[in-house]
């Protein structure tokens, strides 16, 4: 795996997307030369040929990751993958033609050749991923791994590397297999003969109780070697795009990369939310008087919800959002967690929920400094009072402002459970500790994305 902007990633997939954008450009820069041999440099050169392959090719990787195509995980057989790029080579040629009647009409070509090109990059794509899902099965682009350990961690790092093939990982076996008496010296035994038969390239240590059991002068004669030796946390992290707190010791946290955030970034990061906010809301102004109308006509009560929210440092503050619930859904509960079907959602509510247009409001607690865009999402204090004491580190979530959206939405369903407190408070940790620019766009562009297909919402 290799890590940009602080988010690890399959080196496969940076290849699988790096060489169908060169496919994609190539196809019509192709097709514009065959339709234009002798005017072609004049077309790319000259008329913003260049330019607009670019826009296209954009176009096409946009819509191919809006459909899954670079998530392996959600491609159950070849058949899924031909329909996934049939419906993006459809929705391609819908908007070309589109623009290409545009600009006709202007008395222009937006990109001579297009019907050309689009063949081409049928044809090219087929081709190009068919070769791809044969080279990923080749033995020589797999690194072959041992898992030292056992236990329910152990089993976690095996099926996690299993459930993701786009890492190019074969778990060549693990000291759960070993048969008969488990000591050091078995241990020991099991790992060394099992990395020499099968050249494994990186051995994970996953064990929950390491005194005695440790193959230590082993391991370390494997490292003299050239293989790998690293420990499961940080896997597991790589794996899940989480840090799992259940056997988190607080050394790990304390000398742990990361959960560090420079002066620069706090600018930074501040000078934008409050850019894209007071953006935002101007551009929202139009749709506010039609939603608060929808709110109001749709049941007795305010148009606004301000309710207590949890902060940064623990503080509390008010976090405001259109009214999606009747005016007395707690009267007879108190705080609680909305559920599926929740019948306490008005049908207006209802729909401003699964469009997020609810959340509008919240761009006024982000220009004023009591939230982020990107962050955990805050929770009320009745809430967070029992979660600490349950929960073992969820009060380091509250060591950065809380965020309209984060990596726990994006990565993790809508959660009413103390279990899904759970998970989530692991997804925000990752966050915490990697938190980067980059990783916040990331999270940007995943959230438009689930907001457009109309994931997630409750």
């Amino acid at each position: 795996m290799i890590r940009l902007f602080n988010v690890y990633y399959p080196v496969r997939t940076l290849v699988l997307l790096v060489v169908e954008a060169m496919v994609v450009g190539s196809s019509f820069l192709l097709a514009t030369w065959w339709r234009n041999p002798e005017t072609s440099w004049i077309v790319l050169n000259v008329d913003g040929g260049y330019l607009k392959i670019f826009f296209v090719t954009a176009i096409v990787l946009l819509l191919s990751h809006g459909f899954d195509l670079y998530d392996s995980g959600s491609l159950s057989d070849k058949w899924d993958l031909i329909f996934r790029l049939l419906m993006v080579l459809g929705l391609v040629s819908f908007a070309l033609a589109a623009v290409a009647l545009v600009y006709r009409s202007l008395g222009r070509d937006f990109l001579p050749g297009v019907a050309w090109g689009l063949g081409v990059l049928t044809v090219a794509l087929f081709v190009w991923r068919a070769s791809y899902s044969w080279l990923v099965q080749q033995s020589y682009f797999r690194e072959r791994v041992y898992v030292l350990g056992t236990g329910d961690r152990a089993q976690r790092v095996v099926n996690g590397l299993q459930q993701r093939p786009e890492l190019g990982i074969e778990v060549a076996g693990w000291t759960e297999n070993i048969v008969g008496e488990f000591n050091r010296d078995a241990v020991a035994e099991h790992m060394m003969g099992l990395v020499r038969q099968n050249g494994v390239h990186r051995v994970i240590v996953a064990m929950p109780e390491r005194r005695e059991k440790l193959p230590v002068s082993e391991l370390l004669t494997l490292r003299q070697e050239g293989v790998k030796v690293e420990e499961a946390t940080n896997w597991l992290e790589r794996i899940s795009g989480k840090i799992e707190v259940e056997h988190l010791n607080p050394s790990w946290l304390i000398f742990a990369d990361g959960f560090r955030f420079s002066p620069f970034f706090r600018g930074v990061r501040r000078a934008v939310n409050i850019s894209v906010s007071l953006v935002g809301l101007v551009l929202a102004l139009p749709l506010l008087p039609f939603v608060a109308l929808a709110v109001k006509l749709s049941s007795p009560g305010p148009v606004f919800y301000h309710q207590k929210r949890v902060g940064k440092g623990g503080a509390t503050f008010y976090c405001h959002k259109f009214r999606t619930m009747r005016q007395d859904a707690e009267a007879d509960t108190g705080a609680t967690w909305a559920t599926d079907d929740d019948p306490r959602i008005t049908r207006v509510g209802r729909f401003l929920r699964s469009a997020r247009f609810d959340e509008i409001p919240q761009l006024w607690c982000v220009l004023k400094g009591d939230m982020h865009f990107v962050g955990p999402r805050p929770e009320r204090p009745e809430f967070v009072e029992s979660l600490i004491k349950e929960i073992p580190y969820y009060g380091v979530r509250h060591m950065v402002r809380p965020g309209i959206t984060g990596w726990a939405q994006v990565k993790y369903k809508y959660g009413n459970t103390s279990q899904d407190a759970l998970e989530k408070l692991q997804y925000d940790l990752f966050y915490i500790k990697n938190a980067s620019l980059g990783l916040d766009l990331l999270i940007w562009f995943q959230t438009v994305k689930i907001v457009l297909l109309g994931r997630g919402a409750k």
